[in-house]
């Protein structure tokens, strides 16, 4: 499985572009892009890459994760791949853009492929295993890539830091929780794909996170 991470918008999301490179499918994970400029960014590199998207992934539905997504779902004729918690949230992309400064259309209508902890997705013949991460918000899921020896934390887990709690339907102690069990349970090897910030891993997080030791 190869990986591409882009940076998008105001918040600085983290985009990845997960394929497999014997069948060039592709998986797009939290396509925040703000701006036609940063939706070609990502489009583009799809297309020079000979990519075919298969999925569209959301680690959980706040506006800085989705802002692109009716656009990435309508180019590719996509659904939208999610935990069903986060639908509400989903559904409130209109009224948080407005408060955080994002232009977004309503997401109400899209179509929606729902996942469930310790679901398995399939990418070209690779896993993807869902595991859910509540506490950040409702829905909130990370993905890991075995072949990859790489989890995608999306706002649960950062490099030296965890995800805020203090937004609606936020929880410390869940989100605390959820790390240590369905996170900190992989591998010392395993790299951190966060959705913001730099790349970790979890041997160093479980070791110098300031939250979990």
């Amino acid at each position: 499985m190869k990986i591409k991470q882009f940076e998008l918008n105001h918040f600085g999301t983290n985009c990845f572009v997960l394929w497999n490179e014997d069948t060039k499918q592709c998986a797009i994970v939290d396509p925040g892009a703000e701006t036609t400029y940063e939706e070609a960014q990502v489009t583009q590199y799809i297309d020079e890459q000979g990519l075919e998207p298969k999925l569209i992934l959301l680690t959980h539905a706040h506006v800085d994760h989705i802002a692109g997504l009716r656009e990435m779902c309508a180019r590719y004729g996509l659904p939208v791949t999610m935990h069903p918690d986060g639908k509400k949230l989903l559904g409130q992309a209109e009224v948080y853009g407005a408060v955080m400064g994002f232009e977004v259309e309503s997401m109400e209508s899209l179509p929606v492929v729902e996942i469930q902890d310790d679901d398995v997705l399939e990418l070209g013949g690779e896993k993807i295993e869902c595991r859910a991460v509540p506490g950040h918000c409702p829905g909130s899921m990370a993905f890991v890539v075995p072949d990859a020896q790489v989890v995608l934390t999306g706002d649960a887990l950062f490099r030296g830091s965890i995800g805020r709690t203090d937004l609606p339907g936020g929880d410390y102690a869940t989100l605390i929780e959820k790390i240590r069990t369905r996170l900190l349970t992989l591998p010392d090897e395993y790299e951190v794909l966060p959705g913001h910030g730099d790349i970790s891993s979890i041997g160093v997080e479980r070791r110098y996170n300031g939250f979990l030791i």
